[in-house]
């Protein structure tokens, strides 16, 4: 109609684009979040635990880990060849390794590398161990009888109990193991005849046995062992020496059945016994000097 007013007729075109970013606040909450969930679930888990796994729990804010005297005992390499294994194998104790004291008796034939294992024998033991040797299954030594005895006789020397305080500390936290002690004692006729010489290489095996088996912290070990005497046909001058000899291998199954673990290779793919051993004993032996120096 002539008298209507023209109406306009406005069309608007709405295009939607995609969301932009929100940024990334709500990362740093969710993962504040997930951080107090698992505070909560350790806490948790703490307060179901024994008070002896408190007190380990309570040491580790006290003292250094276990895994940072690794680091200072057995350097960066080693401590991290050993760390890889252990993730690897066992994750959940791994974890729970951190949180053992400074002072926790290391299991032996638990520590997983056998450059690790030879390393700590080298820093216990140092230069009197001899013919050492690490297999995936077991570990061996031999140590001179004048460490222990007097020559010719079962009496004690007077490194006698320096020198079992060292072997224990290689043997004291073994679990699920077998230790095969061998006395090997050579003598003259003008000393000894046969049985009191069987006799003598018996009561050092016997000795050495009670003073080992009184120092472990675990009942699940064997220890087996086994003397002979042999008649020396050198001359006094060029007398053989007698030794005692240690094997330290693992059970064939654990008491839940299953089977242990093996001593492992990740770095190098051979250990080289005397040459690496004698490596591993200059430095311990450096270590301990710079450590005496600083006191």
């Amino acid at each position: 109609m002539a008298g209507e007013e023209k109406k306009t007729i406005v069309i608007k075109k709405i295009t939607e684009g995609g969301h932009g970013a929100h940024g990334g606040g709500w990362k740093v909450a969710f993962a504040d979040f997930m951080t107090a969930m698992m505070c909560f679930f350790l806490v948790m888990w703490l307060l179901n635990q024994s008070e002896e796994t408190k007190k380990q729990v309570a040491s580790y804010f006290s003292g250094p880990s276990m895994i940072e005297h690794q680091f200072t005992s057995y350097g960066a390499e080693l401590t991290l060849e050993k760390l890889f294994l252990d993730l690897v194998n066992q994750p959940m104790k791994t974890i729970q390794e951190f949180m053992q004291p400074a002072d926790f008796t290391p299991n032996l034939m638990a520590m997983g590398s056998k450059k690790v294992v030879l390393h700590y024998i080298a820093e216990e033991l140092g230069q009197m161990a001899a013919n050492v040797d690490i297999t995936s299954e077991s570990v061996v030594f031999e140590i001179p009888d004048k460490y222990f005895f007097e020559r010719g006789s079962n009496k004690p020397s007077s490194l006698f109990v320096p020198t079992m305080k060292k072997i224990e500390s290689v043997t004291q936290g073994l679990e699920h193991s077998v230790v095969k002690i061998d006395s090997s004692f050579f003598y003259t006729d003008g000393t000894l005849g046969e049985v009191d010489a069987e006799w003598v290489a018996r009561s050092r095996v016997d000795l050495i046995q009670n003073k080992v088996t009184a120092s472990m912290e675990h009942e699940s070990n064997d220890i087996i062992t086994s003397a002979r005497a042999t008649k020396n046909t050198f001359s006094q001058t060029a007398a053989r020496q007698g030794y005692i000899k240690f094997e330290i291998s693992q059970k064939e199954a654990l008491p839940d059945g299953r089977k242990p673990r093996k001593l492992e290779e990740v770095f190098d793919k051979e250990v080289k016994g005397e040459d690496l051993y004698q490596t591993f004993v200059n430095q311990a032996s450096k270590a301990k000097n710079q450590k005496s120096k600083k006191k």
